[in-house]
């Protein structure tokens, strides 16, 4: 049996928690307040996600940057791999909230979004 520590960041609380694992199985979770805290316990030791904030080049825009984010959480092992794709990519005005940037970020299936505005210069 494996034990670990974490401090929850689904609320304001930040509950301190501990997780107790067995053949790769959560067996408990203590220390958080609500159900949504033991569902991101399980969730962060079993299998960890992220939501990807970042800023993709714009071209002929009134900015020359428009902040992008993953559309939903991606495993955290894809991080690199779905920055690496915004990493040369380059988009042209005008891009709104919501527009996908990148359809497949880092081989999960879920598109990098606009997440501001940058119209035509």
């Amino acid at each position: 049996m494996e034990k670990r520590e974490l401090i929850c960041i689904c609320c304001p609380l930040g509950c301190q928690m501990a997780v107790t694992i067995k053949d790769g199985k959560v067996i408990e979770t203590v220390g958080n307040t609500c159900n949504r805290g033991k569902i991101y316990g399980e969730k962060e030791i079993i299998n960890p996600t992220r939501i990807v904030t970042s800023t993709v080049k714009v071209d002929g825009g009134e900015k020359p940057y428009v902040s992008v984010k993953t559309k939903e959480d991606i495993p955290k092992s894809k991080i690199f791999e779905c920055m690496k794709g915004l990493q040369n990519l380059t988009v042209k005005a005008p891009i709104y909230i919501g527009d996908i940037i990148l359809d497949n970020a880092g081989e999960t299936g879920i598109p990098i979004i606009a997440t501001s505005n940058v119209l035509v210069k």
